[in-house]
């Protein structure tokens, strides 16, 4: 298992952090302990859950599997989501984010968190007021970093841009949907955080299930899986040639000898910028296939394989400008440097 550095700070995590969405949801309370036990075995030390995963149950099933050896895991939750019917029981306001970080670290049995994100996009709200709220949660010791998911481009730079210019806690990661059917963040996310050093921590890296396996090209849903239920399956996103993608990715664990799953994590995780993948699983069983990520290395051409069959459809003006600097860096004439 690689560690990594969660962008400017001095936090190392993991490559492949345990995602807990399906603890209280498909898992129960034995069967979670059980996964988290596999994941210290495999070298995970990095948790991910929130507060509205399953109503609470996923930090209440967490929070009792990481009982007696805290200080080594890293521990991320989030807050957002409505959790009651109350006009503040969810958002981005000072009064929820005070509320929630106390309910969530009850649930948790934990003292503070390790990462704390902002969930959703809240337009009610002033991104200052999140901020400054954040800021102190990191100033009383009930957060160490503080993070986002899922905002747009420009939101998150405002994010970046009002934390320095204030004086605030600032993000040390961000937290998008990133697979080998949905890679829209290489466009504009990607560059803000490397360009700001961020640390970047991917959800649904094998798209809801459908790059596991179990799919074959052409299928959109499965019985007794969550296609079925429509549940945390981002069909809606998935690129137009998914099924040429999911083509290439059966091809290429079948010469590596491992399975979809393994590749499709495998490569995301070996992508420029990632810092590390969330993988969670409702079985003992897809848990361990899923931890085998971290005990190989998919090769350059597999690598670029996979690259091309799902690389992004032109879009300006970034494919416009692609190559660009090439072209002007090739087209300058210095006939001094000649006489060197």
């Amino acid at each position: 298992m690689d560690y990594r550095r969660m962008g400017r700070s001095g936090l190392r995590v993991s490559e492949i952090c345990l995602g807990t969405m399906t603890f209280g949801h498909g898992t129960d309370e034995v069967e979670s302990r059980k996964i988290v036990d596999l994941a210290f075995a495999a070298g995970i030390n990095f948790f991910d859950t929130a507060n509205s995963y399953s109503e609470g149950l996923s930090e209440e099933f967490l929070g009792k599997a990481l009982k007696g050896r805290r200080r080594e895991a890293v521990v991320a939750t989030k807050f957002a989501n409505p959790m009651g019917t109350g006009p503040n029981d969810g958002g981005m306001s000072r009064v929820h984010i005070m509320q929630a970080i106390e309910d969530s670290l009850r649930r948790l049995q934990m003292d503070y968190v390790d990462l704390y994100y902002i969930h959703h996009v809240d337009v009610d709200g002033p991104m200052e007021e999140m901020l400054r709220a954040m800021d102190d949660l990191v100033t009383q010791g009930k957060v160490r970093y503080t993070a986002c998911s899922n905002y747009q481009a420009w939101r998150l730079m405002e994010c970046l841009w009002l934390s320095d210019h204030k004086d605030l806690a600032r993000f040390e990661c961000y937290q998008p949907q990133y697979s080998l059917v949905v890679r829209d963040i290489e466009q504009e996310l990607l560059p803000i955080c490397h360009y700001k050093n961020l640390g970047v921590v991917c959800w649904a890296p094998i798209a809801g299930g459908f790059l596991s396996g179990k799919y074959k090209p052409g299928e959109r849903t499965i019985p007794g899986t969550r296609s079925e239920e429509a549940w945390a399956y981002p069909q809606r996103y998935f690129s137009a040639n998914a099924d040429e993608i999911l083509r290439a990715l059966l091809a290429v664990a079948k010469d590596t000898s491992r399975s979809p799953a393994q590749v499709a994590l495998r490569w995301a995780v070996q992508r420029p910028g990632i810092t590390s993948i969330i993988t969670g699983a409702r079985t003992l069983e897809q848990a361990r296939d899923n931890m085998l990520t971290g005990s190989f290395r998919l090769s350059d051409e597999h690598m670029r394989l996979l690259d091309e069959v799902s690389y992004l459809p032109h879009r300006y003006p970034e494919e416009m400008e692609r190559g660009w600097q090439e072209r002007r860096d090739g087209a300058v004439n210095m006939p001094s440097l000649k006489l060197c």
